[in-house]
This record gives C-alpha cells, structure tokens and sequence, in this order.
C-alpha cells in the first residue's frame, strides 16, 4: 500500500496537468460519473496522508490506492484504468484504488494538522487524540490515519525500532519522553522514505521492516501480525522495550 511519502511523490510528478483542462474521462467500474470532468480545469492537487487530492472548481476526486493500487503518467496499462484523464498534451491513469466525490470544502473534511508531512503538522494534537484512547497499541496509534496520516507498515515498523519501542507497548504506559520520541522518528523517517523512495533506495536502508536479523545485537527478530489492525510487526524482543 503506497505510504504518504509515496503520494506526496505522485503530486509532485503530477504538477504539469495542473491548470489543464480534461478533454476527456473514464471510469472502469461506474463508481464516477466521469462526464462532471469534461471540460473542467484542474485548479490543484493535493495530499492528506494516503489520498491523493485532485482539486476541481466545484469538487474533488479522492483516489485512494488501497493495497495494490498504482498510477501511469503519459501512459498506460494493458488493462483498463479505474480513472483516466485525457488532456492535450498527455493523460494520468489510475489502477485498482478506490475512487470518491467530494463536494464539501476540504478544510471540513480533512484535519491537516494530522498529516506527518503537512507543515501544519502538530504534535500535541496527535498527543491529545493518542490520549482520548488509553487502551491504544503503539502499533494502532501509528497506523491510526486520524493520528497519523501516512503512516504504513513500513514507517510504523522503521519508527518503532528506531525508537527501541515494542509495537504492543500501551501508549497511555509509555513516558510522555518516549511517546515524543516515537512520533520524532516517525516524522523523520517519513521524510527518508521520500528521498529513498525518489533515489530508489528504500529497501536498501531498511533496518527492520521484512527483516530477519536485529541489526543492534544479531537476534532474530519476531514476526508478528499484531494490534487491532493485523498488520505485520518485525521487532526485536531484546532492544524494543514492551510498556504497559
């Protein structure tokens, strides 16, 4: 599933089309009424977390790319795109991700402050939600887009042993220090993605994530779907203290 730093990647790649006008638009399977798009200007794109944001005078398209979803600029699959857009002078193509109208100002339906990679980013904001919720997993907590926005399994398993915490830890049982420190490498990490990502270097430099091997103390690492969410955590049990 594309993370937030790979969304903040297509909207940089997609900024050519904007100011465009769409010439022509279809949709796969029905869930978009392609014809609002004829002839409307792409004012702006934007992101919030794992939604990439195509901005319209009148509405948005949210495209959500789900597990498998994926995107070609000036290009295309063999297979039927879930959403294109025809322009003069080139095409953006959308496969297997989920679809939305939004027709409500953004500023209501979005809360900014939750993206990591949004200037508006706020902490304290994340750390009163995180609060609200006593019972909450430091793996949840992560992977909780209304916390978090952007945060995947990958950055969820980088941040937790960057920050030596164990993704079952209670976040109510963590020093406020260690709470802070998860959410500073969160933060951190999510901007390293960006440039891995950009330099094709990701899975290069990753310490923990599908990792077999503590790379502190060569101890196997555990691997466990963990959490209300299921995901797969790979943390080390000697160095990732487990609180709560």
């Amino acid at each position: 599933m594309p993370e937030g730093p790979s969304i903040l990647i297509l909207k940089e790649k997609v900024q050519q089309f904007k100011g465009d006008k769409v010439i022509y638009a279809s949709c796969n399977n029905g869930t978009l009424d392609t014809n609002i798009l004829t002839d409307q200007t792409i004012m702006d794109f934007k992101n919030w977390g794992k939604h990439f944001l195509i901005c319209f005078p009148k509405f948005t398209i949210r495209i959500h790319m789900m597990m498998f979803g994926t995107y070609r600029i000036n290009g295309h699959n063999e297979k039927p795109p879930r959403l294109h857009l025809q322009f003069e002078d080139g095409e953006l193509n959308f496969y297997a991700c989920r679809l939305k109208l939004i027709t409500e100002p953004l500023n209501d339906v979005y809360d900014w402050k939750a993206d990591i990679m949004s200037e508006e980013w706020d902490t304290k904001h994340a750390i009163k939600k995180m609060k609200a919720e006593p019972e909450l997993m430091a793996c949840d907590a992560l992977m909780n887009q209304q916390i978090f926005s952007g945060v995947g399994n990958i950055i969820k398993n980088e941040a937790l042993f960057r920050a030596r915490i164990h993704p079952e830890s209670l976040v109510a049982a963590m020093p406020p220090k260690k709470v802070k420190e998860m959410i500073n490498e969160a933060i951190k990490y999510s901007f390293e993605f960006f440039e891995q990502r950009k330099a094709g270097t990701l899975k290069k430099h990753w310490q923990a994530y599908h990792k077999k091997e503590c790379p502190r103390n060569h101890a196997p690492f555990k691997n466990k779907d963990t959490g209300k969410s299921r995901r797969a955590s790979f943390y080390c049990e000697l160095c990732q203290e487990k609180y709560g």
